[in-house]
């Protein structure tokens, strides 16, 4: 029976993919219909494996065929807590993005398409969750990088869309080549990629030391590198805050709530590895630099997506330092929580772009409060959270992995952390004050249609609200004996996760930052925009981003791009290949010459060369041969 739930749970969104894909040009107007109930299915049958975690039973590993008649290539399934965890945020929260896709993509021409992508997209996440072996594994982590390209480059007819689509596929495909050499290492080493037979052999420490003693940290950093990339971590970020050129609704979905997530489902998953090879450290470094310098770059960003993207880095940098410092409880409740918060923030962005006919600059907003009620109390309660407010859900979830970097030894990270979490409290409010406090700077024209979006639309902000506000403490109320320790305990039984001092000093520490971070932006936001902002050198240096992309134009695209030029256009392509098929036609033409040349139309010269023919051909079988 499980065998045949994990079986529709999967297929549910490719046959809507498929009819929507196949038959859409005939089902316009139920295109929404027709995906949003395909993941429905999904998350109902989701919910049922709730239970059997809860209970703390053995996971449900089931194969449903051999790929190739080899151990590790098979296609097989692999449900435990962590697993769940992953379908419900995936099939939950994107089943309530596809709804409001029905509203937010109306009047798109391409409607269909757009969601026979986002069904699709589901179904790769849902196999790179479920599966039991990391050659399945990658096989979902692909499907969602082709699928993030297409949505990306949705509106294909604009050029900023295609070059962010193309951005983020060939930035991805660096972090894919590292994934590929870590699963051809962990190959040789173990001999099998199932993740039981791997993990077991692992702990037994019996295995094939590829590269000596490292084997197992080569391995564990070039899947990180796999991790980097899908995750947008330092240097590979830098694709996440393009992709924003999507329709909203997929920057919630897969650039905030589920895709971006993979690297760190991807290192919690082999926290076993992780742990034996020691590499966590690593993990937490880039996890908590790439928190500061996101954050950084939010402070003078004026693009209301482009801010929300640079959270999303921002906040998978805190999920990666809680995994790395070996508290992966604590990183995957972030990274359950964050899809709530952050995919709310995403969709009431869309809501005020719906309103504002699609205007992005915040310094052409303000005053929306009292135009947009729905849509400012829900921003407004998703801000709090990622905000670390009191008692709300992302309080929690970062109070926990702050509290565990400092206990693992980590102080640095600790502090670094804190300072980026006053920051994201910072921005953020900043964003809140500038857009919908203060006076308008809304166009007249654009005023005049102001309006807050239809039930289709606001009904899921409600609903991701509630969670936003409530799964925290619902779920994270106890420490080490909460809910959501409890439930993922059967999966991280090994690494001892505990708290080994007071948690409420550093509660209270989370929280004065938090709450310190909104007060200095109404401070300075309440009466002054991004209009009146001093243009100092600082300031320049962060709305240029570090001049980063211009860095790497500089020092690999142009370079690549020339030796492409030079040796493989011109040396190879048109002096060799072109050369030798021109050489074949320029001889094929000279032999042609020569024989059209004897073709002269005269019968008596035919007749001698006929003579001259059978005279040759007797004189070589006479007395040559």
């Amino acid at each position: 029976m499980s065998k045949d739930l994990i079986t529709i749970l999967l297929i549910a969104p490719l046959i809507g993919f498929l009819i929507n894909g196949l038959f859409g040009k005939w089902l316009k107007n139920i295109s929404g219909g027709i995906a949003s109930l395909a993941v429905l299915i999904s998350f109902i049958i989701s919910a049922f494996f709730v239970f059997p975690a809860v209970r703390g039973g053995d996971a449900l590993k089931e194969t449903l065929y051999e790929w190739i008649p080899i151990e590790s290539f098979a296609i097989g399934f692999h449900v435990d807590a962590l697993t769940t965890v992953m379908l419900l945020v995936i099939t939950g929260v994107g089943f309530l993005i596809h709804i409001y896709s029905i509203g937010y993509m109306n009047h798109d021409p391409g409607r269909t398409r757009y969601f026979a992508y986002l069904n699709l997209f589901v179904f790769a996440m849902l196999i790179l969750v479920l599966a039991n072996n990391y050659l399945m594994m990658f096989i979902g982590w692909e499907g969602v990088g082709l699928c993030s390209y297409l949505l990306i480059g949705f509106w294909f007819e604009r050029k900023s869309a295609t070059d962010a689509g193309k951005k983020a596929f060939i930035v991805n495909r660096i972090g894919d080549f590292g994934f590929l050499l870590g699963m051809f290492t962990l190959f040789a080493a173990f001999g099998t990629l199932n993740f039981d037979t791997l993990f077991g052999r692992a702990e037994s420490n019996t295995y094939e030391q590829v590269f000596g003693a490292s084997t197992l940290i080569v391995a564990t950093l070039l899947l990180f590198v796999g991790a980097v990339g899908k995750s947008a971590q330092i240097p590979l970020y830098v694709w996440l805050p393009d992709a924003m050129e999507g329709p909203t609704p997929v920057s919630a979905l897969i650039h905030a709530a589920t895709m971006v997530t993979a690297g760190v489902y991807m290192v919690a998953r082999s926290s076993i590895l992780f742990n034996l090879a020691h590499t966590g450290v690593v993990v937490a470094w880039v996890g908590v630099l790439t928190a500061l310098f996101a954050a950084t770059m939010a402070l003078a960003a004026n693009d209301i997506k482009r801010v929300l993207a640079y959270s999303t880095v921002s906040q998978l940098g805190y999920m990666f330092v809680g995994v790395g410092v070996g508290a992966y409880t604590s990183g995957i409740f972030h990274l359950m929580t964050h899809a709530f918060f952050k995919g709310l923030m995403f969709l009431t962005a869309g809501s005020v772009m719906h309103a504002m006919s699609d205007e992005l600059d915040m310094r052409k907003m303000g005053g929306l409060r009292s135009k947009l009620p729905i849509t400012y109390w829900t921003f407004l309660i998703g801000a709090l959270a990622i905000a670390g407010f009191p008692f709300l859900s992302g309080f929690w979830s970062k109070d926990e992995i702050l509290h565990n970097a400092w206990d693992s030894g980590y102080q640095v990270i600790f502090g670094i952390g804190l300072l980026t979490a006053f920051l994201t409290a910072f921005y953020m409010f900043r964003l809140i004050f500038v857009v919908f406090h203060g006076e308008s700077r809304v166009d007249s024209e654009v005023e005049s249609h102001l309006h807050e979006s239809p039930p289709v639309m606001w009904i899921p902000l409600v609903l991701l609200a509630i969670p936003s506000l409530i799964i925290g403490v619902i779920v994270g109320w106890g420490g080490e004996h909460s809910a959501i320790h409890n439930f993922l305990g059967s999966v991280f039984t090994h690494h001892g996760e505990s708290h080994h001092s007071n948690p409420i000093p550093f509660m209270i520490i989370s929280s004065i930052v938090g709450i310190a971070g909104i007060l200095v932006a109404w401070l300075i936001y309440r009466s002054k925009t991004p209009l009146s902002e001093p243009i100092s050198p600082v300031h320049k240096l962060l709305a240029n981003k570090y001049y980063i992309d211009e860095i790497y134009n500089a020092v690999f695209v142009q370079p690549i791009r020339g030796i492409s030029y030079y040796l493989f256009w011109k040396i190879m392509d048109i002096g060799i290949i072109d050369g030798l098929v021109n050489l074949t036609a320029f001889v094929l033409r000279g032999i042609g010459g020569l024989i059209r040349r004897m073709q002269t139309g005269v019968v008596q010269a035919y007749v001698v060369s006929m003579v001259i023919g059978i005279i040759i051909f007797l004189g070589y079988y006479l007395f040559i041969r």
